[in-house]
Parts: C-alpha cells; structure tokens; sequence
C-alpha cells in the first residue's frame, strides 16, 4: 500500500547542517549581503537546490512588517474598463515586487465593506478602491485610513486627510458627450444608468443636466434610467443588462428619446441591442454615445461615439501613489488629481434629420 508521507518543508538550519556552515551564513547567501566566499556560496546555493529550500515569507514580512501585497476593490469584473484599470494597478505594482488581491463588489455597500474587511484581515500593505462611494462604505473606509492602513481611490467621491485620489473629468466629458448630441439637432435625449435621484454623486449625470439646461432644454425624468430598484447605496458600475432593460424603457414612452448618453459602453451595448430589436436603425433612427472608449467600442455596429477616459493611466498612478504611501505613511500632503477626457467621434452619432 502507498502512503502519502509529505515531508517538512527544509529550513535554513538543514540547509547550514548540510553545507556544515553556521545558519547566517546561508542566511548572507540567500539575502546577498555580506561576504561568503565563493566555494562556499556554491555550495549553499546547489544544497538549497537539492532540499527545495524556500524562504519563509511570512516571517521575513513580520519582521519587515510588510507582506508586499495591495488590495484592489473594484466594481463589475466583466466590465472592460475595469479589466484594463485591473491591469495597470497590477504591472505596475509587479515592477516593484508587489502582489495583487483584487476583491469584486458589484452592488451593494455590504459587498463594498465585506471586500474591505477582507483584505485588512490579510494585512495588506495597501488598498486602492475602484467602486462607487456610498454611506456605508465610505464609513468603513475612514476607520480604514484612520488606522493607518495606506488607500487611494479612482473615481469615487471620497475624502480623507490621507488618502489620495485620481478620476477622469466625468463632469466635462457627460458634459461634452451630451453637447455633441445637441450639436447633431437632438433636444430630447435619453441617460442609461442611472436614475435622477442619483444625480448629486455620479458626475457624468451632472454633465449630461448641465448640458440640457445651458441650452435650455428641459429635464424629462422619465429619460433618465438606470436599474430597477437602485439605491443612492449602489457601488458597483452599470452594466450591458441595465442598458438593454433601460433603453428598453425608454423605447415605451409616449415620445421616446432621438438619442442616448450612456453612462458607460458596456451600458451602452446594451442599450444598442434592445434598440435593433425594436427594428431601429443606428444611428437614423437613434443616436448613442457611451463612455469609456473600450476596446468593445471600436467593434460595435455601427462603431461607437463615445468619451475616451485614460484607464491604464489612472491605474498606473493609482498604484504609484499607494507606493508612495506606503514607503511613508507619515506623508502629509494628499494628492488629488482629475484626467481629461476626449470625445470619440464614431458612426453611432448624426445629425437628426
């Protein structure tokens, strides 16, 4: 009969009694500080070889106190923004020999604090949060930063004394998105992924009113749409399913819209396919513009109008200022920076006839 017999893990101490040298000198051989003759380096080095010796990690990081792990909390992990926002975070945290635990919170402000409490239970070095603000979340979030615990955030409307912040200008490009569509003839638009109570904390909403009142347009309540049964409490993003159930929606109105702001492309996706089984053709019948600029974007049809944020950018500053607080936590001075957008012009959007 064949047992499983797994043996101990080999230890500094076997690797020295094999070599018949003292512990720190396996120790220096390892670390690369200080001096070890060469015979006797090759010697340490080819019998850690031969035990499958690893260095305990999570002792040199309790003496270190730090465990070269960051939290990343983000909303709907299907949604290529944040793929794309995942990926930057993670290169270049890995450049300077960081892991990555990337927490997923879609919908609630109780999966925004379970993802929190969950990588502060691991003691991370860090956490840079990707979700919308709410309530709850931001409570939890402060007793966070409070403990010292190192955080930026992308995109969320939160303020501490420590913790930093970076966002695209979502105010300026709901704004632009929405003045295009003016330009093109359209006065009664349409907003998916939102509702209207939602609109004194999602900035691409506010763009899109302002736009609609410095052109005087009225604002129709019925047009703004988001997920049925949202709450001011919500942080994930809108998704592909929103859009299809808003434009849907919109569709059933008396005098529904002559085009569509999205709040996102993959919003905006959605709202294309429920307009085309209505029969509607885009962009004659119906004009959409999104927001993101997604590779999705490129490979709709027809290709889509939409408000290039710089995704990859954002999370490569994310991640280099949580190093930055992290290398020294007594920093003072918080940062706060706003990117700017560009309309993307496509063949989804033109001029109403």
């Amino acid at each position: 009969m064949r047992h499983d017999i797994r043996r101990k893990p080999a230890t500094l101490s076997d690797v020295a009694a094999t070599v018949g040298v003292a512990p720190m000198t396996v120790s220096r051989v390892i670390s690369g500080n200080g001096y070890v003759s060469e015979e006797t380096r090759e010697k340490v080095l080819e019998a850690v070889k031969k035990l499958n010796y690893r260095r305990n990690g999570l002792a040199r990081s309790l003496k270190r106190q730090q465990t070269d792990t960051v939290g990343l909390v983000i909303g709907d992990i299907s949604n290529p923004f944040s793929t794309e926002l995942a990926n930057a975070v993670r290169k270049t945290l890995s450049a300077r020999g960081y892991n990555l635990f990337i927490c997923i919170s879609e919908h609630s402000a109780k999966e925004d604090i379970t993802a929190l409490e969950a990588l502060v239970d691991h003691n991370i070095d860090g956490i840079v949060v990707a979700t919308r603000s709410n309530k709850e979340g931001d409570e939890r979030l402060t007793e966070i930063a409070n403990s010292g615990v190192p955080v930026v955030v992308v995109g969320r409307d939160f303020r501490h004394e420590a913790v930093d912040s970076i966002s695209a200008d979502n105010f300026k490009g709901g704004f632009e998105a929405t003045q295009h569509l003016i330009d093109l003839g359209h006065k009664r638009i349409g907003f998916i992924g939102a509702a209207f109570e939602d609109r004194g904390r999602l900035k691409r909403l506010q763009g899109y009113i302002s736009a609609l009142g410095k052109h005087k347009i009225s604002i129709d309540e019925r047009l703004i749409t988001g997920r049925r049964g949202s709450s001011t409490d919500t942080p994930g993003y809108s998704t592909e399913a929103i859009g299809y159930e808003g434009m849907k929606r919109l569709l059933s109105l008396p005098k529904p819209p002559t085009a569509v702001f999205a709040r996102n492309d993959f919003t905006a996706v959605g709202a294309m396919s429920a307009a085309k089984e209505a029969g509607l053709a885009i962009p004659q019948d119906l004009a959409i513009v999104g927001f993101d600029d997604t590779p999705l974007a490129l490979h709709t049809t027809p290709p889509l109008t939409t408000v290039r944020q710089p995704m990859r950018v954002q999370g490569q500053i994310a991640a280099e200022m949580l190093l930055r607080r992290i290398s020294n936590k007594d920093e003072s001075e918080t940062e706060e920076r706003v990117l700017d957008c560009e309309l993307i012009i496509r063949e989804s959007t033109v001029a109403q006839r």
